[in-house]
């Protein structure tokens, strides 16, 4: 009897720790799937000027948010060459607490697959988008609405799986 209460407590924590151990860590709920993208107003990297979140209006996109000294960012960044190169997304880039000179060199180096990279210098339109830290990439459908986040690096399994099944749904919703 004395040993039921911390044989129940073990079991408890085991059966918790399994079903934690089958969740997917790039599949993080986020309140803001079916509603427009968070408006920003940020600088661009490449000049003086700005760009606004009217940017993501007119067709689906993908919002990358990734830095020049993330790691995990140089492992989708191959992915994105290709996409981009395909036409298959427009793919907007956010340079998250970066210098832009570092950013600028990063693309330089690995090649730049962003229709634009605005520049997000202190993390406050990450914060309004509920990015945890990079990389992490949103599709959007053409009225600016998030329809997928994910949390990580994009593979190719996960492009194939996830972002064009709902890029196909996007297409066939448009008119």
């Amino acid at each position: 009897m004395r040993y039921l209460v911390p044989v129940s407590l073990i079991v408890g924590l085991l059966v918790l720790l399994g079903i934690g151990l089958r969740l997917d860590p790039t599949e993080v709920p986020s309140p803001l799937i079916g509603k427009l993208a968070p408006p920003f107003d940020l600088p661009t990297l490449e000049d003086d000027g700005r760009v606004t979140s009217d940017v993501l209006l007119g067709q689906p996109t993908l919002v990358n948010f990734f830095a020049s000294w993330c790691t995990p960012c140089l492992a989708e960044h191959p992915l994105f060459m290709r996409l981009s190169a395909g036409g298959s997304v427009r793919i907007v880039g956010i340079s998250y607490k970066d210098r832009p000179e570092d950013t600028s060199r990063w693309l330089a180096r690995h090649g730049n697959p962003f229709a634009l990279v605005a520049r997000d210098a202190v993390g406050a339109s990450a914060i309004d988008w509920g990015v945890y830290g990079v990389p992490e990439s949103y599709l959007l459908d053409a009225e600016g609405r998030i329809v997928h986040k994910h949390v990580g690096p994009i593979s190719d399994a996960d492009w194939r799986g996830t972002f064009e099944p709902k890029l196909r749904d996007l297409a066939r919703l448009t008119p």
